[in-house]
């Protein structure tokens, strides 16, 4: 999430950043400088009316040992209706926060000025590339059906115990499967990355504090009876591992890898034209 001093800051960079994602910026930091002004002028007169309320309380005794006792009754009067307004303004700050803190969570971060405007695959820039890529051939078959041919994929038996989207591998598909976890950990491992089995299941604080939440609800399973989202990747737990805390440049960088199985509803089209 952006931080509200750097879009007060550098509202244009912010801008111009924000709209190589192609979403409408303006009108997104438009409403947060709505919702900070409104924030910040209930803000200013709740103070004023706290401090208000500590000058006629000052003044009540003052007048008390004045023997100006309608006067101070009077002040009394003055601070119960002000204690009421005041009231009212702290639930309207907390409400404000709230609008702003909701609506600052869906600006997405600004990607870094390198990066090319475009809307479509055509206007990438290849960065790198390795190696020859291979030509198939029109005879060519796609994994899924190379494994149900060779009996090691199964997308039927996924079906029947589940539903769609869920594979079952057997015989040789379970031992590939296997071994590259071991051989991708390993070479983590090899590369100075150490090794981590999180939880399949973090709290609504972890999920936001990696961006799941709030805006990618959908796309996660929730087990609502205890509030736990089962995880889309990885990355979620282990990240969570340092979350509120700072950590200090010399630990810099952390290195952790880990396996797990990754928990998340396809969005949209994607997987009915990209099975697998």
């Amino acid at each position: 999430m952006l931080e509200l001093n750097y879009l007060r800051e550098n509202r244009e960079t912010a801008e111009k950043r924000l709209a190589l994602r192609n979403i409408d910026a303006k009108v997104l930091l438009d409403r947060a400088t709505e919702l900070d002004e409104l924030r910040r002028t209930t803000q200013g007169e709740l103070d004023a009316r706290l401090a208000e309320m500590n000058l006629l309380s000052r003044a009540i005794g003052d007048l008390m040992k004045s023997g100006k006792k309608d006067e101070a009754e009077t002040a009394k009067v003055k601070t119960v209706e002000l204690k009421a307004t005041a009231a009212t303004l702290k639930e309207s700050l907390e409400n404000a926060e709230r609008a702003l803190h909701d609506h600052l969570c869906t600006i997405p971060n600004a990607p870094s000025e390198k990066v090319p405007p475009g809307k479509t695959p055509e206007e990438n820039v290849t960065v790198m590339q390795e190696g020859a890529i291979p030509e198939l051939g029109p005879d060519a078959k796609p994994h899924w059906d190379l494994g149900e041919e060779y009996g090691f994929l199964h997308m039927d038996l996924g079906v029947k115990v589940t539903g769609a989207g869920f594979p079952v591998y057997s015989g040789q598909g379970a031992k590939l499967q296997r071994a590259l976890i071991s051989f991708f950990l390993d070479r983590a491992i090899t590369a100075g990355y150490r090794e981590i089995i999180p939880p399949h299941m973090v709290n609504a604080e972890s999920a936001f504090a990696t961006g799941q939440l709030p805006d990618k609800e959908g796309q996660m399973y929730h087990a609502t009876v205890d509030g736990l989202y089962l995880i889309p990747t990885a990355e979620v737990p282990i990240t969570n591992l340092y979350r509120d805390e700072i950590v200090e440049a010399s630990k810099l960088p952390i290195k952790m890898v880990g396996y797990t199985p990754c928990f998340r509803r396809e969005a949209g089209s994607y997987g009915a034209h990209v099975r697998g």
